[in-house]
């Protein structure tokens, strides 16, 4: 039995912990032990969440300078507290402390972000006196929120994501509903708690708790929200998009990253590591994880034989400590299922270059080569600290390769010809290539988000307050 205390967690509405009858366990990742217990929502919680943002909504306002100071104030309590929000992460999540320090140093860059697109905010002059009978008319518009927006956000950048949401919504002037991931609900509650004390007014940010199927349910039934904002698996964006009818939807849905190696990649050792790392960071478990990596024959054998000395230096272990580089994955029973891809890859032919073995969540870095394109590991989202390495002659050999897919989140391709680079912006089917480093690659500024399967709208505070607010037209009779 464990010896620590184990705490308790409530849903926030109105800037209230409300705790329920009915509970959930989160445990701690690497040890399995209760972390702790947290609400259950009901279908009466998640509805009174929603009305008094929609309240708050209402009579409450914030003009953009407060939203600018709320922000800040926010982010400067961020670092303030760094080394215990990692910790939370660390411990919750499975992520290797270093990866979580450094999520929450791009979270509280998010927040700077926004906060200084809450003072941005602005229409555009429309020249209608160009049109015949509109001579004596004015014409502008105005950016204006969408009213309560619903941020439904994953478990493997509980922070950084939910700062993605939260921060450019609440610049923009909306309030917000959030459902964390079920397994990482602490360290949005900590987040939560810290705008409050920068001095967010109570409903602005509303937390309800639960399992994701039923409170999205709960959630998509409601009218009253104007708009969601879903990170996660594509098989649940499509419900959100079919059940979301005409109100406003942004989806951040999954991947199988390709990266390309040509023959000319300006440094093979850099693209091997960057592979490698980018690979198995997080254990695999993120959308722009370098999954699929195609090879050009002439440089394929160095470059297998350089990814497997970089993933043998890797230290797998306990995520609290300062020099582990993978930790565990979510849950054991997604290790399993990797583990699962794994053998039935090698079933068809595939071969395990390197790791491949588990112990309970933690599945090793691993690395297959001869795998086929219809093998899961390749053409489903793998989430795993798993990539493929296959080889090609021709370019478009390579491209035609990389666009196989269901999916369309980023691409990488490593190579010194500058043509060769444009040539690929331009076949490649994404939603972002990456020149010259892996497909992992995000500044949390830049216009982020996929096409195909992997998603709708695009993410990075100055884009994701163009999704969450609307465009108003004025017109003046003079």
């Amino acid at each position: 039995m464990s010896k620590h205390t184990v705490e308790a967690l409530g849903n926030l509405v109105n800037g209230q912990w409300i705790m329920g009858s009915e509970t959930f366990d989160v445990l701690n990742k690497y040890t399995g032990d209760v972390i702790v217990k947290v609400t259950k929502s009901s279908r009466e919680d998640v509805s009174h969440a929603i009305g008094n943002a929609l309240e708050t909504f209402k009579t409450t306002k914030l003009i953009p300078y407060q939203r600018y100071e709320i922000l800040m104030k926010a982010a400067e309590l961020f670092k303030q507290r760094k080394k215990e929000l990692a910790l939370t992460i660390v411990r919750e999540g499975g992520k290797v402390l270093k990866d979580a320090s450094m999520e929450i140093e791009r979270g509280i860059q998010t927040f700077i972000a926004s906060a200084e697109e809450a003072k941005r905010l602005q229409g555009h002059e429309v020249p209608i006196q160009g049109q015949p009978g509109s001579d004596n008319k004015i014409a502008f518009t105005l950016r204006v929120p969408v009213g309560v927006l619903c941020a439904i956000t994953p478990f493997n950048f509980p922070f950084n994501l939910v700062a993605h949401k939260i921060a450019p919504a609440l610049a923009a002037g909306n309030t917000v509903i959030l459902k964390p991931a079920g397994v990482t609900p602490q360290i949005a509650a900590q987040m939560a708690a810290i705008l409050l004390e920068a001095g967010l007014p109570p409903g602005f940010l509303n937390i309800v708790n639960g399992p994701g199927r039923e409170i999205g349910q709960y959630l998509l039934e409601d009218t009253r929200i104007a708009m969601y904002t879903f990170t996660g698996s594509t098989e649940v964006g499509k419900q959100i998009k079919a059940a979301s009818g005409i109100r406003k939807v942004t989806l951040e849905l999954g991947s199988n990253s390709p990266n390309i190696v040509h023959k000319d990649a300006p440094d093979l050792d850099r693209a091997a590591q960057l592979c490698v790392n980018k690979g198995f960071t997080n254990a695999g478990q993120a959308c722009i994880s370098v999954q699929r990596i195609y090879v050009h024959q002439d440089v394929y054998a160095a470059f297998v034989e350089k990814s497997i000395e970089a993933a043998s230096k890797l230290r797998v272990g306990d995520p609290e400590l300062d020099e582990t580089d993978i930790g565990p994955m979510i849950s054991e029973k997604e290790a399993a299922r990797a583990e699962l891809w794994i053998q039935e890859a090698v079933q068809q032919g595939a071969t395990i270059a390197h790791g491949g073995h588990r112990e309970g969540a933690i599945l090793y870095p691993t690395i297959m080569t001869n795998t086929l394109s219809s093998m899961k590991v390749m053409c489903q989202e793998v989430f795993a600290p798993i990539v493929c390495i296959t080889p090609y002659s021709d370019i478009s050999e390579a491209l035609n390769a990389a666009n196989d897919s269901n999916y369309g989140l980023q691409a990488g391709i490593f190579t010194s010809d500058l043509q060769l680079a444009f040539k690929a912006a331009k076949e490649l089917e994404f939603g972002g290539v990456i020149i010259n480093d892996v497909s992992t690659f995000r500044a949390d500024i830049m216009p982020y988000g996929g096409v195909k399967d992997s998603g709708y709208g695009k993410e990075g505070p100055k884009y994701a307050i163009e999704e969450m607010t609307n465009e108003k037209l004025v017109v003046f009779d003079i």
